[in-house]
């Protein structure tokens, strides 16, 4: 990384701030951040990062720029606008995409800064925001071996998992894989909770017990979680977020032609979900529709 020696972050939310953060503490380079909440950008100030006033001015400063946007458009918006990314991007530099959007937006943009002489990888994140705290992020990247070797130092900063898994594009896919199998696993749990104390199990065993066996699994030991307490944070991956990335995954299905017939029950739950007032509570909420049908 001797040609590296400033970092740029844009979208400093709820999981790039954190993420943003841990690339202050830990890469040893001036990290330029932009936001277009001044109050996210004032908060990463206090740890460290030296604020920018623009997408302009984080490209004019940094040899690697990082984006964490909530989704498609914005990243549309962020990079292809008239003062965007590529607007603005130079010879020799590198952009890294850390959202969750679509394939087809990441070749755009990489094509579009391929054109200007610079370099793209999509690198979105799993594991989730206390992940994104401790630096512990699973990270999938789609990117040429030499960008990818460029970028994976970096990245470790944020994540222990990272996965190169070719070309641009392909880390979207497997994010969006990642996702549509978590959402699956979070509405079968929801049907084995209230199908198991429907017939007469206590709430606090059912989880205990299934952990204890072959239906283990992430998902049981941290969504299972909150079906078992009742409670759902809406300050997670709320239900309205999950339906974007599961729609992004439906359509990934179909240009390649496969029938996803699970992750469409799921986008029906998600909908209801939502339609009962539920779309900014963490995912396992939909175990709240079992709870209104029995």
């Amino acid at each position: 990384m001797s040609n590296i020696e400033k970092l740029g972050f844009i979208g400093l939310g709820v999981m790039g701030g954190r993420m943003c953060a841990n690339l202050v503490k830990k890469s040893g380079m001036p990290v330029f951040g932009y936001d277009i909440d001044a109050a996210n950008l004032s908060k990463l100030v206090e740890q460290g990062v030296q604020a920018a006033g623009s997408i302009r001015e984080v490209m004019e400063q940094a040899d690697v720029v990082f984006v964490c946007v909530p989704g498609e458009p914005q990243v549309r918006a962020v990079a292809l606008s008239d003062d965007g990314v590529v607007a603005h991007a130079r010879p020799g530099q590198t952009i890294v995409d850390m959202t969750t959007a679509t394939v087809e937006i990441n070749r755009e943009v990489a094509a579009a800064l391929a054109v200007k002489g610079a370099d793209f990888a999509d690198a979105p994140i799993a594991r989730g925001m206390a992940a994104a705290q401790n630096g512990t992020l699973a990270i999938t990247v789609g990117a040429s071996p030499e960008v990818f070797d460029r970028i994976k130092p970096l990245l470790l900063n944020m994540g222990t998992e990272i996965s190169h898994c070719g070309e641009v594009g392909n880390g979207q896919v497997m994010k969006l894989m990642n996702n549509m199998l978590v959402f699956q696993n979070v509405s079968a749990l929801a049907e084995a909770m209230a199908i198991a104390t429907g017939a007469g199990v206590e709430r606090e065993k059912v989880f205990e017990i299934l952990s204890k066996g072959s239906a283990d699994s992430f998902c049981m030991r941290n969504h299972g979680k909150c079906i078992t307490a009742d409670t759902y944070p809406d300050n997670q991956f709320s239900t309205v977020y999950s339906l974007k990335d599961l729609r992004y995954a439906l359509s990934l299905a179909e240009t390649v032609g496969v029938d996803a017939a699970g992750a469409k029950v799921v986008e029906q739950r998600f909908l209801e979900a939502i339609d009962k007032g539920y779309g900014k509570f963490y995912t396992p909420v939909i175990y709240k529709l079992h709870e209104q049908d029995s």
